[in-house]
């Protein structure tokens, strides 16, 4: 891939990317706000997105579940199992007005709570549920960036993480120049996103980011699930991308293919921005509007 010598040009996701650390932070008061309306101990709760919404609700699923606080699910709208007897649904949705969450909010029985994070005023899911809008993160872009990462931040708050060190973490990287922290994977054919836990829903997403802004051939899968299979497609070139802490010998098996390992002991949220940088890099490499992706819009609206 060239690499231009040109100054990137300024998109709206570089503008959205920029104001994360300030978003996180604000997360705290609205968890403490609406406290009520998020999902209680004890419940069991059903998460809700399509999309870049769908991998926050798995990450939030596994934060959830693995604090001891509930069975918690993940679905994607268009498949939420029923019968299952749950306590709470939250949904997630930007744009508030995607088909498939609309008809599945529709379809939950009225009698159970359902709260909706959302960033777009006067949409159709608000009036569906527990309304939790958080406009101030509405994005101009259609690759989503600071919208999910600030709802994930809402649940991680409520759920009593300490967010103030992931933010500095992610301060650290929005300073730094990107041309070359991320030297190494900008140029890179093809890049696996591996991750445990919430990392491996954050992996997901930024194979997702990558795909979208730049047209990248870019692969997700839990990091213990690498070496059965997807580690014949690494190679010189190529990289790996590793969330979080990975399993033991991880490092040598990548390098044993060629692949350049990209792994930074930070948490995967604040490394996260690090992919949405180099979304804005390579998209500039290419000549792209990541602000316009082929293909995409807004919202998925479909015929009835």
């Amino acid at each position: 891939m060239p690499i231009p010598a040109e100054p990137t040009p300024v998109t709206h996701l570089a503008t959205e990317v920029a104001t994360q650390p300030d978003d996180w932070e604000r997360a705290a008061s609205i968890a403490a706000d609406r406290h009520a309306a998020l999902p209680q101990p004890g419940e069991r709760v059903a998460v809700i997105g399509c999309g870049t919404s769908l991998f926050m609700s798995r990450a939030i699923a596994a934060l959830r579940e693995g604090a001891g606080h509930g069975i918690t699910d993940a679905w994607p709208a268009s498949e939420v199992r029923s019968g299952r007897d749950y306590d709470r649904y939250l949904v997630i949705c930007r744009s508030g007005t995607t088909t498939e969450v609309v008809r599945a909010m529709r379809a939950i029985p009225t009698h159970i709570p359902r709260t909706v994070i959302c960033s777009s005023p006067g949409t159709p899911v608000l009036e569906l549920g527990d309304p939790i809008l958080i406009d101030q993160v509405d994005e101009e872009s259609v690759v989503q960036t600071r919208f999910a990462t600030t709802a994930l931040a809402i649940l991680r708050r409520h759920l009593g993480h300490d967010l103030d060190p992931v933010i500095a973490q992610a301060r650290a990287v929005l300073a730094q120049d990107p041309a070359t922290s991320l030297a190494e994977v900008r140029g890179a054919e093809q890049i696996s996103f591996v991750g445990m836990g919430f990392a491996a829903a954050i992996a997901d997403e930024a194979a997702l980011k990558l795909r979208e802004s730049c047209q990248s051939w870019t692969e997700a899968y839990l990091a213990t699930e690498y070496r059965h299979g997807p580690i014949s497609i690494s190679a010189p070139g190529r990289a790996v991308w590793g969330f979080g802490p990975l399993p033991p010998n991880f490092a040598d098996d990548v390098a044993a293919t060629g692949a350049h390992l990209e792994h930074r002991a930070i948490d995967p949220m604040a490394d996260l921005v690090r992919v949405h940088q180099l979304c804005v890099l390579r998209s500039a490499d290419l000549g792209l509007d990541p602000d316009h992706p082929r293909g995409l819009n807004r919202s998925v609206l479909l015929e009835p």
